[in-house]
């Protein structure tokens, strides 16, 4: 693939200018319409909040910005499952990823300066539309001002989020003393503003957090249909992201409460506000038809905007190029059939042997071009951070309830035993999380929260914290631009 991303401070303020642009012609994640039909020229920024249906393409080119395949619409997953153990790379091809899975990637790499990037590029476009509002005052209701600013912070913060995983070492290990990475909250339009020094770890969380109390406040308590609730933010997608996000803290009390907004106190767990979350009887069908109460929030795909080259998650895991396949190896998951049996659905559904060597994950097609939602956020993953919380600093009865109830949706007739104290609760707890959310970007963030050393089946060891590698490091292409890094 060719590299675009040339490392000067020219192409890097041609870079934030664009990013400034209106995004009015950026084809949408919230409709159909906005996925099948040819976007609009875009328009001078002079007249971007002309009416409210203008500034409303504002608010759907942000969620195009963050579904890119270089960000949510692909990289983001890849980066945090292909460096465990449960995948094993085919192709030996940098472009998607073999440096990161064998631990051997520098700043200078190219692929992962293209996630910062477009990282920075949303929160970017996030901070101008939210500036914009402050300069067109009156164009839209108060109501819906608080409803599209809360959808540019909520992500915000799932941009922050994602960055500060990937890039610094966890919260968990000093409380957030760490060296962070810069936090940008004001729009950049020129190279007057490159020089930032990096925030500590604690206060990119505590902006993250800012940034989700507010959204909770302002995004509409449903979205009006089954399609909207699902790819655009709501309230319980900002308190969805909180569960994960403090869990990621160690905050497991802060965990509980947030969690009790939108999970029951008891079986069968379901939201009991606002839109009505619950595990859907069929798992596959979650990745077949998207726009269940199960997903909390999907990025959607279509023929018209797929996720680009080499960035899909079908293309990497399913038939598509079998980039990576499952390890069919101890200590790789799959290779765990006692505590992962042929009798959940999930195994016999979502996973298939394509040969005796190559047994590969199917959540996602195969066939180009790529185009299944990406699931951010499913309900299934809120109540397993429900569950760890309680088993830490809860209800153990509750935790092993809420752990029982993910694995009852796809294996009705496996039962867990023996988790009479809170660290075999939360051991079952995280291997549960390998299986449910396999593919999905969590497994390494998991072991990253808990201090836990990286089994690296590319680098052929054990990756510990002390160890640089065990996070990424920050681009030479930022180096280069801001003085102050």
């Amino acid at each position: 693939m060719k590299n675009i991303f040339n490392k000067t401070r020219h192409t890097f303020v041609a870079a934030l200018l664009f990013a400034s642009i209106p995004t009015a012609g950026i084809i949408s994640s919230c409709s159909d319409d906005f996925l099948r039909y040819p976007p609009e020229l875009s328009i001078p920024e002079e007249n971007a909040f002309e009416n409210p249906e203008r500034v409303e393409r504002q608010v759907v080119g942000l969620y195009a910005s963050a579904k890119a395949g270089q960000l949510f619409g692909g990289r983001y997953f890849i980066y945090n499952d292909i460096r465990g153990e449960e995948f094993i790379n085919r192709t030996s091809n940098n472009v998607t990823g073999y440096s990161s899975y064998q631990f051997t990637n520098d700043p200078s790499d190219t692929y992962i300066a293209n996630f910062w990037r477009f990282s920075y590029l949303t929160i970017n476009r996030a901070n101008k539309f939210l500036a914009d509002f402050d300069a067109n005052p009156g164009v839209v209701s108060a109501e819906v001002e608080a409803r599209y600013r809360s959808e540019a912070k909520f992500l915000r913060a799932l941009c922050y989020h994602a960055l500060i995983q990937l890039f610094a070492k966890p919260y968990t290990l000093d409380n957030g003393a760490s060296t962070g990475i810069p936090l940008r909250l004001q729009p950049e339009t020129s190279s007057a503003n490159n020089n930032l020094a990096p925030s500590t770890v604690a206060e990119i969380y505590a902006q993250i957090l800012t940034d989700l109390n507010d959204a909770e406040l302002g995004l509409a308590d449903d979205n009006g249909s089954a399609n909207n609730n699902t790819t655009r933010a709501h309230k319980n997608s900002a308190i969805a992201l909180k569960t994960r996000v403090l869990l990621a803290m160690g905050r497991y009390a802060n965990v509980i409460t947030e969690g009790n907004k939108i999970v029951s106190t008891a079986a069968p767990f379901t939201s009991p506000n606002r839109v009505a979350h619950a595990l859907q009887a069929n798992v596959v069908n979650v990745f077949r038809t998207y726009n269940t109460t199960e997903s909390v929030l999907s990025f959607p795909m279509a023929d018209t905007n797929p996720p680009g080259t080499q960035n899909q998650l079908g293309y990497y895991y399913n038939v598509g190029n079998i980039e990576y396949y499952l390890n069919q190896s101890a200590p790789g998951i799959y290779a765990n059939t006692a505590a992962w049996p042929e009798t959940d659905a999930r195994r016999s559904g979502l996973t298939s042997p394509y040969s005796a060597a190559w047994h590969i994950v199917t959540k996602w097609s195969g066939a180009s071009p790529f185009i299944d939602w990406v699931p951010i956020i499913r309900y299934p993953e809120v109540l397993l951070n429900l569950a760890e919380a309680e088993a830490e600093a809860g209800s153990l009865t509750r935790a092993t309830a809420l752990l029982q109830a993910v694995r009852s949706r796809s294996d009705a007739n496996y039962t867990f035993s023996g988790l009479n104290s809170s660290s075999a609760a939360v051991q079952a707890i995280l291997l549960e999380r390998r299986i449910e959310l396999l593919g999905e970007g969590f497994r390494i963030p998991d072991l990253q929260r808990r201090n836990t050393p990286i089994t690296s089946v590319g680098a052929g060891n054990s990756i510990p914290v002390t160890d640089s590698r065990y996070v990424f490091p920050i681009p030479t292409s930022e180096a280069l631009t801001n003085n102050d890094i």
